[in-house]
């Protein structure tokens, strides 16, 4: 098989990102999640503390990205609970 036919290979390439949705971290340090969310320091503790996902540990604080974006979900705009109200 030639290398061009291996990267367009969308069974492979749908490989990949699954092995790669795997690994993703499932703890963060607080300073690797400020960067993830783009998040200050202050709200992100508020935030993660809100939704209990910090553990913490010899001094090392940690962040828990499922329970955390779990968390954040319950703040996703859509269209319908987004638009003004019309009041009649």
């Amino acid at each position: 098989m030639r290398t061009e036919d291996m990267y367009y290979n969308e069974q492979k390439r749908s490989e990949v990102m699954e092995a790669a949705r795997r690994l993703r971290r499932k703890f963060l340090r607080y300073q690797q999640a400020e960067i993830v969310y783009s998040l200050s320091h202050k709200k992100l503790m508020e935030l993660a503390n809100a939704a209990g996902a910090i553990y913490r540990m010899d001094g090392i604080v940690l962040i828990n990205r499922e329970i955390f974006d779990e968390y954040l979900e319950r703040f996703h705009e859509t269209e319908e609970n987004s638009a003004p109200k019309k009041e009649d």
